[in-house]
């Protein structure tokens, strides 16, 4: 959803606010509103408050007032949908129909709420109207595998959509289609399904590389690694002519937990340092000492060669391979360009590792007071040297420095929000929302400041209300994003509304495997009773990141 354009112009909602607190809100108590523009001018600013059932019923009242406007019925139809308020949903999708009834955006909008509304008969008339479509572009498989997508509260029901439309010969003949409703069958955690878009795919495009990776990714999910190894295997001589299908085998073997292998499919083919640079990472990953060692005395001989991102290069190698003393040469080598900022801080970190810490901190001191540094490169070292003191467990120094950089760059987003992260680590939440809201105030729309506030409100206070109307400000601006959908779970959660939670937080674990997201969705698992599933993600939780802070939380709260 576009943001809105008092969301882009926070002065107009300022503006506004003595009108919209005196006028239209009594007004609005007393009849409906008559005047599109007056309606939407609140619809606006109940957005930029976070209220999107205030919005939702705003634009809604636009939308009647207007008697051809197809966008009013479109953005009232949106919000409301946002808003989980179905009632008024329908209303502006009929509205919206009534003014546009060929548009595959309605159509859309019709079967997202049908599937949420469990009506199967007309979701699935609206999935077969999409995907039977006209349209010269193509595009209803697309609005289609939005709607399925878009976070029914039913996903049984999806996966039985999705296996009639199979079942009907209703997908189209392209190969993005086939493998975009493979990934979505893959994301509902059907395994029989996937498996059986797998095999429909291969049959259709055989010889496709792009299929033997969905199948090698099918195998991988389905607990068979051996059988997608293979697959892989046979992709060999194929990465050698494809840039990005080099890059995706690697990540697929990375998934396997083989980033030895990852490293090995990159070193394929031509070479630049973006591609020696993951390849050191992934070996660093791996703890793969020899290897990475190789790659690092390949490096060194086109060291004569005084290229920064090189140098560059060859100190973070070193780094990686433990080789302090050597890291720090390199990084002390790099000439000039960007790059020299990034080594000289590299460096600081180095020496912190070399146990010199009054020298690391003493070269920190020199880059913030560098008149000749770019602004960027000065604020990083106030940042770094934050997180150092932090290492060093000096409360006092980390804060000092924080002082120092906000003195510097005053009110710099980068330096409160960092600085807000370690109020909430100490338990000092008043000060992390002073932070926080002091981004806010320059940046009213700052997506990350409105959902980490959000998140901070709902998981350390009982200001549940206040929180969610922070994370649907979030909502607004990015309504796909993972982070916000989980943040949007664990307040509704936090409100005692745990079905509904379960909906959110098992749409954002689709969308981002995440430890965090899984600690919380197998906390509402354990306590809405189903402790079984409940283990199983935070085992799945363990895997990805076993001393995760919200995980350990939820471990102990629950005694899983």
């Amino acid at each position: 959803m576009p943001v809105s354009p008092c969301l882009r112009r926070p002065w107009l909602a300022v503006a506004l606010s003595g009108l919209l607190a005196g006028v239209l809100a009594p007004a609005h108590a007393a009849a409906p509103v008559d005047d599109p523009v007056e309606a939407t001018i609140a619809g606006e600013f109940a957005l930029s408050a976070g209220k999107l059932d205030e919005a939702a019923r705003w634009y809604l009242e636009a939308a009647r007032a207007s008697d051809d406007d197809a966008g009013l019925a479109e953005r009232a139809s949106r919000i409301a949908l946002l808003a989980d308020d179905d009632a008024r949903a329908g209303e502006a999708l009929a509205l919206w129909r009534a003014r546009a009834p060929q548009s595959l955006a309605l159509r859309e909008g019709e079967v997202t709420l049908a599937l949420r509304r469990n009506d199967e008969r007309r979701a699935r008339r609206g999935l077969e109207a999409l995907l039977r479509s006209s349209d010269a572009q193509g595009r209803g498989w697309r609005h289609a595998l939005l709607a399925l997508g878009g976070g029914g509260k039913h996903p049984q029901l999806v996966a039985k959509l999705l296996g009639e439309v199979l079942d009907d010969g209703l997908l189209p003949n392209k190969l993005q289609a086939w493998l975009a409703f493979g990934g979505l069958a893959q994301q509902l955690e059907q395994p029989a399904l996937t498996a059986r878009i797998v095999q429909e795919v291969i049959a259709r495009f055989p010889g496709e590389p792009r299929v033997a990776l969905l199948h090698a990714s099918q195998l991988r999910e389905a607990g068979q690694p051996d059988d997608a190894r293979r697959i892989l295997a046979g992709l060999e001589d194929a990465t050698l002519i494809s840039d990005d299908l080099r890059l995706s085998v690697a990540a697929e073997y990375d998934a396997l937990g083989d980033p030895v292998a990852a490293a090995t499919v990159l070193a394929r083919g031509p070479q630049d340092d973006r591609s020696y640079g993951l390849r050191a990472s992934l070996l660093a990953k791996a703890d793969d000492k020899v290897a990475l060692g190789q790659l690092y005395q390949a490096l060194q001989r086109d060291s004569g060669n005084p290229d920064p991102q090189r140098r560059l290069l060859l100190g973070q190698t070193a780094e990686f391979l433990e080789r302090y003393p050597d890291a720090l040469q390199w990084y002390r080598s790099v000439p000039g360009g960007d790059q020299r900022w990034q080594a000289r801080l590299r460096a600081a970190s180095v020496l912190h590792k070399l146990k010199r810490g009054d020298q690391a901190y003493a070269d920190l001191r020199q880059l913030q007071a560098d008149a000749e540094a770019d602004e960027d490169a000065r604020r990083n070292a106030y940042l770094l040297e934050a997180e150092l003191r932090q290492e060093d467990g000096s409360d006092a120094g980390e804060f000092d420095a924080y002082a120092r950089g906000l003195a510097a760059f005053p009110d710099d987003s980068a330096l409160l929000y960092a600085r807000a992260l370690g109020w909430e680590r100490r338990d000092d939440i008043a000060r992390a929302e002073a932070d926080f809201r002091r981004i806010l105030v320059a940046e009213p729309d700052s997506v990350i400041v409105l959902n980490a506030l959000g998140y901070t409100l709902a998981d350390r206070t009982t200001r549940y209300t206040e929180a969610l109307q922070l994370i649907d400000r979030a909502r607004v601006a990015e309504p796909d994003n993972p982070a916000i959908i989980d943040s949007y779970g664990w307040v509704l959660y936090r409100l005692g509304r745990i079905d509904q939670a379960l909906v959110q937080l098992r749409r954002a674990f689709a969308l981002q495997k995440d430890p965090e997201i899984a600690a919380h969705l197998g906390e509402v698992l354990w306590v809405s009773g189903d402790r079984e599933e409940a283990r199983r993600f935070f085992e799945q939780g363990r895997k990805l990141d076993p001393d995760n802070r919200a995980l350990k939380r939820a471990l102990a709260k629950t005694g899983a």
